[in-house]
């Protein structure tokens, strides 16, 4: 087990009041060993029909990552709207005028590329996270599980999923054990990855960072418009053109727990 930095063993021993002082908004994610990918067959698995990129969550296999503070919500349209004021970057297209629309404060902001996302956590001294961390902060204790509560069927108390009218406000569902809000449904998340079908079967055991090249960045946890179980459980992956800018796609950022603390913006 990788044991998390000084700092972050205090703030565990110390609880997440002290933490929040710390990091206001940004939860700790411990470090260490867990199998990551898909325990379980879906039905049909054995035919020959059945898509090869739905296998693309195997081998599922033991590797190791770093402790993080990840973001506990979704970046929502008001962080987003400081950064469009701050540093001029381009607003989501269905900002008129380049400005969010009323009521969609609490969002999560979608319409966002892979550039935009990486240029706003980088802005927010912080980085997009990797697909491993991602899976790793999103199963918390829940190791093989499908979704982060464990096996049983996903409710509508847990997720905002199967909807027409988009997203919901951020942290309007039950948060997981480790306190993040929304890591299955509500909005994809970009990951910092190049996607690969096949790099679960060679990648580092350690902090992998995905391939080198692709077409394509990887998204995680499924959206509001999905529907259960395959697309929200926490092994699936999904990818979309870097360029994209989807409804349904949005983002959150993390640090690493070395990382010299940033003020919240």
């Amino acid at each position: 087990m990788v044991k998390p930095p000084g700092a972050a063993l205090l703030l565990l021993a110390c609880g997440v009041g002290l933490f929040a002082a710390e990091r206001p908004g940004m939860v700790l994610i411990p470090g260490g060993e867990f199998i990551r990918g898909r325990t379980f067959k879906w039905p049909d698995y054995e035919v020959k029909w059945y898509p090869n990129p739905a296998k693309d969550d195997e081998p599922a296999r033991k590797i190791t990552v770093d402790s993080i503070y990840m973001d506990e919500a979704e970046v929502t349209g008001q962080r987003y709207a400081g950064f469009v004021q701050a540093t001029g970057h381009r607003a989501p297209y269905y900002w008129r005028d380049g400005k969010i629309p009323s009521g969609k404060e609490k969002l999560p902001v979608v319409n966002v590329s892979w550039d935009d996302a990486e240029q706003f956590c980088t802005w927010d001294a912080k980085r997009l996270p990797t697909e491993a961390e991602w899976e790793h902060a999103a199963r918390g204790t829940q190791e093989g599980s499908m979704y982060s509560w464990g096996d049983r069927k996903i409710t509508d108390a847990d997720a905002v999923f199967n909807k027409l009218d988009g997203p919901a406000p951020v942290c309007s569902k039950t948060k997981t054990a480790s306190g993040l809000c929304d890591m299955t449904g509500n909005v994809w998340e970009w990951c910092s990855d190049w996607y690969g079908q096949h790099y679960y079967q060679d990648s580092p055991d350690r902090n992998p960072q995905g391939p080198d090249k692709g077409q394509y960045r990887v998204i995680r946890g499924g959206s509001w418009f999905d529907v259960p179980p395959l697309f929200l459980t926490l092994s699936y992956r999904s990818w979309a053109r870097q360029r994209e800018r989807s409804p349904t796609i949005g983002f959150r950022c993390v640090q690493s727990a070395g990382a010299a603390n940033a003020s919240s913006r």
